[in-house]
C-alpha cells in the first residue's frame, strides 16, 4: 500500500526571501567560493608569487628563474609554472634551436597581477619585522 500524504503545519511563516547582497564578494555558502578559492590558492602561493616577480620585467628560460628563486627546487619550479600556464597567466614558447630553447613570459592576464603581488610582497616587507615581533612575543606566551 501507498502512504497517504496530508499537509501539516501549514499555518507557519515563509522563510525570508533573500536579498541580493550589496557587495561584490561572493556568498560564503555559494558555489562560486571553490572557483575563486581555487584561484586564490593559485596566485597565493608562495612560488607563484615568486615567478610573477621574476617575470614582470619580461620572458626568462627556466633555469634562471631557477637561479632567481631562492629554495625553489626543480620540481616545484616545473610545477609551478606547468600550473600558472594552465590557469592562463604564463605563456611557454619553445624555440628550435639545438638545444632547445624555453621562454615563460607572463600574459595579458599574468601581467594584470604584477601590481596586486608586488603590492602584497612590498607589504611583507615593509611590515616583516613587526610579524617576526609578534610571533616571537606569542610563542613565548604560549611556550611557558
Amino acid at each position: 500500500m501507498g502512504t497517504l500524504l496530508k499537509p501539516e503545519n501549514t499555518g507557519l511563516p515563509a522563510p525570508p526571501m533573500r536579498t541580493q547582497r550589496p557587495d561584490p564578494m561572493p556568498d560564503p555558502s555559494h558555489s562560486d567560493c571553490r572557483g575563486v578559492a581555487s584561484v586564490l590558492s593559485r596566485v597565493g602561493d608562495k612560488w607563484s608569487v615568486f615567478v610573477i616577480m621574476m617575470l614582470s620585467d619580461g620572458p626568462k628560460r627556466f633555469n634562471e628563474l631557477k637561479r632567481m628563486i631562492n629554495g625553489i627546487s626543480q620540481r616545484m619550479l616545473t610545477l609551478t609554472l606547468r600550473g600558472l600556464e594552465r590557469d592562463g597567466l604564463v605563456t611557454r614558447t619553445i624555440f628550435p634551436t639545438i638545444p632547445p630553447r624555453v621562454d615563460y613570459e607572463l600574459t595579458d592576464l599574468g601581467r594584470g597581477l604584477q601590481q596586486p603581488v608586488k603590492a602584497l610582497g612590498q607589504w611583507a616587507i615593509d611590515h616583516l619585522a613587526q610579524i617576526e615581533g609578534a610571533r616571537t612575543k606569542f610563542d613565548q606566551r604560549n611556550d611557558g
